[in-house]
């Protein structure tokens, strides 16, 4: 298990800009040790012939065909909408 010597958990929680009590401290000295032994462990892992990639599973978009179809008129888009006047929606307002 990694120790306090190999990695400093007040330079850790002064880049994530934390303030810890000595209880998180010595919880979070640990947790961190516990996870460094681990990446530790991935490096005796034999990786020859395994080509890099950033994701376990290929990424792919699921995207249906874009067809044009009729637009809407301007009282259909407007039939839904809570309130409108003037051919406009009416919204709350968000910017004080």
């Amino acid at each position: 298990m990694a120790t306090n010597d190999e990695f400093d958990i007040h330079y850790v929680a002064k880049l994530a800009r934390l303030e810890l009590s000595e209880s998180e401290q010595v919880t979070f000295t640990e947790q961190l040790g516990k996870i460094i032994h681990y990446f530790q462990k991935l490096r005796e892992v034999d990786t020859q012939g395994v080509e890099p990639t950033a994701h376990a599973t290929p990424l792919f978009d699921v995207l249906r065909s874009d067809i044009p179809g009729q637009p809407l008129t301007r009282e259909q888009a407007l039939q839904n909408a809570p309130q409108h006047t003037d051919n406009q929606v009416i919204v709350p307002r968000v910017v004080e």
